[in-house]
């Protein structure tokens, strides 16, 4: 549905009620006008044919009373006069009758029904003399309900009339209105239309008020985008420049095995060709979990105890540090440290910290210790070694993709992706003053703290 429609069935359907309860309203007040009228030109008629009966002596009515009473008010009126002792004098010989008797004091209004036709009557009794005698003079004058409806009905259906024209000119004017109104969308539509598919700078068109948060938001978003295209564009250059070594050397250790004949020396070149080839895969591994962490915003979230999550990932590490002559101590902390987070990336988190250690320790290094603990309402996991150390004012450059602090095997994606990680599950990560060697403490809130 347009916009323009909708706005225009929102606008109008509340109208048509609105004037449908003021042509009730106004029908009500056209019987009660009609009502008033014709009362009024009853008692215009009865005073008339009062006068006239008093001036003649009760011989005849005026030309003029004659002309007011035969089509007064828009409907025949008729009449009955009696003088003093009852006695006939003018008018239609028989008059309506009243259901009861009323006041004699004031003209006297009843509905009665007059040779088959319901009647308006008005009965006014006056004091006077008429010829020798003088009393009561008894004036009748009644009129057809249907004049008095008709008229009521001419006046509603007027006012039903008018009421029907301000409603179709006002759903032209709203119909073409919200048209007009609308051009300055439609002329953003065209002009967002029209742009290249490269080209996401700000929408600087001159917008109504309504419009501008739109605006504001579509701004917003192009700037999110060119950020993100810039920062895949980025990632792929960088991850082009780290892959062409690791490639290039297993290309040529891959093109000089045919060639060698000597068994010690090709078991060597052999060696060397599975290490490039998991250097290149464990490269690879890295920059897709990288982008995962960045894009994908699934997460498997479980609630774990973080003490039997970095015990199994130590398990798993252990032969590997062992077999280099090193000491490897995990520590688990006294209390249970209930977390929701994702199994798989926090285990792969502490991988890259514990390998970081092994490749960057140093030629000194003898120990790596791994410890869980509570922190306030956190729960932590510390990773720690006696090797050389990374630099606390170097801590930012050391968690930046592809950055190495000394030249090594390492591809500089550990740290970033460690980092992303803690991001993504509300955590921190922290580079820790220590006395020698390198501490680094991942922090997780935890989904219940007990003590």
């Amino acid at each position: 549905m347009s916009l323009r429609l909708r706005l225009f069935l929102v606008i109008l359907p509340p109208l048509l009620v609105v004037s449908v309860l003021l042509g009730l309203w106004r029908f009500e007040e056209a019987q009660r006008t009609s009502e008033e009228l014709f009362d009024r030109s009853l008692l215009a008629a009865a005073l008339a044919i009062s006068r006239d009966v008093a001036i003649s002596g009760g011989d005849a009515l005026s030309p003029s009373t004659r002309s007011f009473i035969s089509d007064a008010g828009g409907g025949e009126v008729f009449y009955h006069v009696t003088g003093p002792a009852g006695i006939y004098v003018t008018g239609y010989a028989y008059p309506p009758r009243a259901l009861e008797n009323n006041a004699q004091d004031q003209p006297n209004y009843y509905i009665a029904t007059y040779r088959g036709e319901e009647m308006r009557v008005l009965r006014m009794i006056e004091d006077r003399t008429i010829g020798n005698l003088s009393g009561e003079t008894v004036v009748t004058v009644w009129q057809r309900m249907s004049d008095r409806q008709a008229f009521a009905r001419e006046l509603a259906l007027r006012a039903f009339a008018l009421m029907a024209g301000l409603m179709v000119t006002l759903a032209l004017v709203i119909w073409f209105g919200v048209q007009i109104g609308l051009r300055p969308l439609n002329d953003l539509q065209q002009a967002i239309q029209q742009r290249s598919p490269d080209d996401l700078g700000g929408i600087r068109r001159s917008v109504p008020k309504e419009v501008s948060g739109i605006v504001s938001t579509l701004n917003r978003l192009f700037g999110q985008v060119r950020d993100n295209i810039e920062a895949h564009q980025t990632f792929i250059s960088d991850a082009a420049h780290q892959l062409r070594n690791p490639v290039s050397a297993l290309l040529a250790v891959a093109e000089t095995l045919p060639n060698v004949t000597d068994e010690s020396e090709r078991a060597a070149r052999q060696s060397e060709l599975i290490t490039a080839a998991r250097n290149s895969a464990r490269l690879t591994d890295q920059l897709l979990s990288l982008e995962r962490l960045r894009y994908d915003a699934r997460l498997q979230v479980s609630r774990v105890d973080l003490s039997d999550i970095t015990q199994e990932v130590c398990l798993g590490l252990a032969p590997t540090i062992l077999s280099r002559n090193l000491d490897f101590a995990f520590e688990p902390g006294p209390e249970t440290l209930p977390v929701d987070v994702d199994k798989v990336l926090v285990g792969e988190a502490l991988t890259n910290l514990v390998e970081n250690a092994l490749r960057h320790g140093g030629s000194e290094m003898t120990r790596i210790t791994v410890r869980t603990d509570l922190l306030g309402e956190e729960a932590a996991i510390e990773v720690q070694d006696d090797g050389e150390g990374i630099p606390l004012d170097q801590a930012e450059a050391a968690f930046r993709r592809f950055s190495q602090l000394h030249s090594g095997e390492g591809t500089g994606l550990g740290l970033a992706i460690v980092e992303q990680v803690m991001q993504r599950h509300t955590g921190t990560v922290r580079l820790c003053p220590v006395h020698k060697g390198t501490l680094i403490r991942l922090t997780f809130p935890l989904a219940s703290f007990e003590r």
